[in-house]
């Protein structure tokens, strides 16, 4: 009697095991067919469908029409068991085959919005930063008239503090860019940190000038003259703290800055760099929130002091990656201090600026750049303008080009040695500046890989950087044109010049 219950409660089990079986790989079937589209060979999903069927009409058989023992009973119900587990590893491996593709999909996703999203600020910041250009070398060009009234001049520097004031406004914005940025990389190159000192100074004092501040500035322990590091972003970092000390203190009030360096891990130094105001302070309570980004004490600040609530969120990401940090003392109503500690290693100067001390020997004027020649390659007639002008007021030669094609051109049908550099646009019709500078250093002749190539442009992201970079240019500058900052890097990577090789190059090119 129990060996029977035993034999039909296998076969009932294994029935009912069955059927779930059975629906169960009905409903897989659906969800298969559901996402693929593999047309007829779907069909091959029916085959096991009918043989469970048919395997259950055996269960049914067997425990209404035969007299099964406890051999046939038991393979039943293993068949069952066995149907069950291997449906249960078809669900789990499929499970895992979705997913991955769900996270392909998600990865391709995320690659294709980040690649708009970089197409976007790429673009916007290329558009912005171009009549920007024109405005602030113009302006530069205007202010070296030594006729220029003192009205006039006062007007003309008004108007470029503010341009300049619109250009940081562009910065911020697509800053955000670069706080999502996790592996930003950071350039290494050598620069002089009081000649760095020096630019923020000039800046900042004419910022607090034209609030009624007081400016002071100073040095409070030793420091190198060179370091080997970031200097743009370096400068970036300072600008933001000193800026934002600058735009929170009402006229009468005080700004100072003052650099030193505490100390050495063995390698690099520590350089401390201090900013404080007497401003309007913040508040204790939103301390621990002054470096989100988007954050702000008082939203309608905003009308009174303008900013975009990104500055000290990317002050402080600047600051780690160069292996720092920025604390901040604050009391409402009393101004605000931001210390900002870097580790940067000290260095020997550039060969390129030990030599050009002084001017070169073969600079009879004494002009920064005389005897070189500089080929321009720029779509927008004006900033040509501006860019030659500035180079033909330090001496310089300057030939232009229309487009990349024209500037490939240009330099292959030159004499070799013709041009002592390459100023180079990104962004220019019938050939951009990428493809331009692969197609000179692809040129068979001595000088194609040696020319110094200088990306001069409004593309500024990250990936503009790496991108100059890998086509194979020297440096990447940004519009609008620091005149200073164009001409010291046009000496630093222009080899020192032969005056007697520089006139037969320039009877080659007559000829």
């Amino acid at each position: 009697m129990i060996l029977s219950v035993i034999i039909y409660g296998m076969i009932a089990l294994g029935s009912a095991l069955m059927v779930y079986n059975i629906f169960s790989y009905v409903r897989y079937a659906r969800t298969i067919r559901g996402r693929a589209d593999w047309g007829r060979e779907l069909r091959v999903l029916q085959v096991p469908i009918i043989l469970l069927v048919m395997f259950l009409f055996g269960y049914l058989a067997v425990g209404f029409f035969g007299k099964p023992d406890v051999i046939i009973s038991g393979i039943l119900f293993g068949g069952s068991i066995f149907v069950f587990l291997i449906f249960w590893v078809l669900q789990r491996i499929t499970r895992k085959i979705q997913a991955t593709e769900q996270l392909k999909a998600s990865l391709a996703a995320a690659e294709e919005n980040s690649r708009l999203k970089f197409s976007l600020l790429s673009g916007v910041s290329h558009e912005m930063r171009t009549p920007m250009n024109a405005v602030l070398g113009l302006n530069a060009m205007a202010l070296k008239d030594p006729s220029l009234s003192p009205a006039a001049r006062d007007s003309i520097m008004k108007s470029q503090a503010s341009a300049r004031h619109l250009l940081e406004l562009i910065d911020n914005v697509l800053d955000i860019n670069d706080i999502g940025a996790e592996n930003a990389a950071l350039k290494s190159s050598v620069f002089s940190l009081p000649k760095l000192m020096e630019h923020i100074n000039d800046m900042i004092s004419i910022r607090c000038e034209q609030k009624s501040l007081s400016y002071e500035h100073g040095i409070t322990g030793p420091l190198e003259a060179y370091y080997l590091g970031d200097e743009t972003r370096l400068m970036r970092l300072l600008l933001l703290l000193l800026d934002n000390a600058v735009k929170f203190t009402d006229s009468g009030g005080r700004v100072s800055f003052t650099a030193g360096r505490t100390g050495s891990d063995g390698e690099k130094d520590i350089l401390r760099f201090v900013v404080s105001d007497t401003g309007v302070g913040i508040d204790s309570q939103f301390l621990p929130r002054i470096f989100d980004v988007l954050s702000r004490e008082d939203p309608s600040s905003t009308d009174r002091f303008g900013g975009s609530g990104i500055g000290l969120a990317l002050a402080r990401k600047l600051a780690r990656q160069m292996e720092g940090d920025i604390s901040v003392q604050s009391e409402k109503g009393r101004g605000s201090t931001f210390a900002v500690t870097v580790l940067l290693r000290p260095s020997d100067p550039p060969a390129a600026v030990a030599c050009s001390a002084g001017p070169a020997p073969s600079d009879p004027d004494g002009s920064a750049l005389s005897g070189v020649r500089v080929l321009v390659a720029e779509d927008v007639e004006i900033n040509a303008d501006i860019i030659i002008g500035l180079l033909e007021s330090e001496g310089a030669q300057a030939d232009h080009a229309e487009n990349g094609q024209i500037a490939a051109d240009m330099f292959a049908s030159s004499a070799p040695g013709s041009y002592s550099a390459v100023l180079m646009d990104l962004r220019m019709p019938v050939m951009d500046g990428l493809t331009a500078a692969r197609e000179i250093r692809r040129l068979d002749r001595p000088d194609a890989a040696d020319v110094p190539i200088i990306a001069l442009t409004a593309n500024t992201l990250a990936e503009d950087i790496r991108n100059t970079a890998e086509a194979g240019m020297n440096a990447h500058l940004p519009k609008p044109v620091d005149p200073e900052l164009l001409i010291d890097t046009l000496r630093r990577y222009i080899p020192a010049r032969d005056p007697e090789k520089t006139i037969e190059n320039e009877k080659r090119s007559a000829q």
